[in-house]
């Protein structure tokens, strides 16, 4: 699995496990979480934490850029106008003209307002960001973000921070058939178990924050997600055997006394 490269934008990640940075104790316990995830890509919200003022505690003096894509998000911003401003502080400040989009809708579901989504990314990518959207599960979205630049989608299998899993597999496998980019399943992953599934269902990787920072031991959960991710992924690779409603015997009969 080592040479399993994933590319996006002519970038190429090592792992498919992409990790967030809120919710921790403190940025010790963040850091121990990342490296011990495996993870090369960490999202940071330019709104909620401070990666701008270089004279006060930063999160990126924890993260070593060599080791680590530091992938700036829009969290918390609900219109256009705020995105799109916050993206271009983030490359202002140097961290990346890499930016997850974010443009939430509702402050009690945290949907994203996908209207708004897609005049961001437009807008965004004109100005040569390399725009990774954070969508609903919505086939026809997915490939309006795809048809205007964006290199990869990133559909939610569930509300932010709910922990409930691949709540709609169908959609998601629709958006793995249609688009021809690749597709990272963000939001809604709990444990292990999702972050494997996804994986098998064939998604390229899995971002979350709230499973591994919100667990009763984070670095532990962090662990567990690396190695479900890369079990999902050998076994999308390997390909799972048809399902059948009665047994197949695992032991030829031809021969037998």
């Amino acid at each position: 699995m080592n040479d399993d490269r994933l590319t996006i934008a002519g970038r190429e990640f090592r792992s498919r496990l992409w990790v967030g940075t809120g919710k921790y104790k403190d940025f010790v316990e963040t850091k121990k979480a990342i490296e011990t995830s495996g993870a090369d890509v960490v999202t940071v919200a330019v709104r909620r934490v401070n990666v701008t003022d270089r004279n006060s505690e930063n999160l990126l003096d924890y993260l070593d850029p060599k080791q680590y894509t530091i992938l700036p998000n829009t969290a918390g911003c609900y219109t256009v106008e705020d995105a799109v401003r916050y993206a271009r502080l983030a490359r202002a400040a140097g961290v990346s003209d890499l930016v997850k989009l974010e443009v939430i809708g509702d402050e009690r579901t945290l949907f994203p307002d996908t209207a708004g989504l897609i005049e961001a990314a437009r807008i965004l990518i004109k100005e040569g960001f390399v725009v990774l959207p954070y969508t609903n599960d919505d086939p026809i979205v997915a490939q309006k973000l795809v048809d205007i630049g964006c290199p990869a989608v990133m559909p939610l299998a569930a509300p932010i921070g709910s922990g409930l899993g691949i709540r709609n597999p169908y959609n998601l496998k629709i958006i793995l058939e249609t688009v021809n980019v690749p597709v990272i399943v963000d939001a809604g992953v709990g444990t292990a178990s999702d972050a494997a599934l996804a994986m098998e269902y064939g998604a390229d990787a899995v971002l979350m924050n709230t499973a591994i920072a919100g667990a009763k031991e984070p670095i532990a959960m962090a662990e567990a997600m690396k190695y479900a991710v890369e079990a999902g992924r050998l076994a999308y690779k390997a390909g799972r055997i048809p399902r059948k409603l009665y047994a197949t015997a695992s032991s030829p009969i031809e021969g037998m006394l």
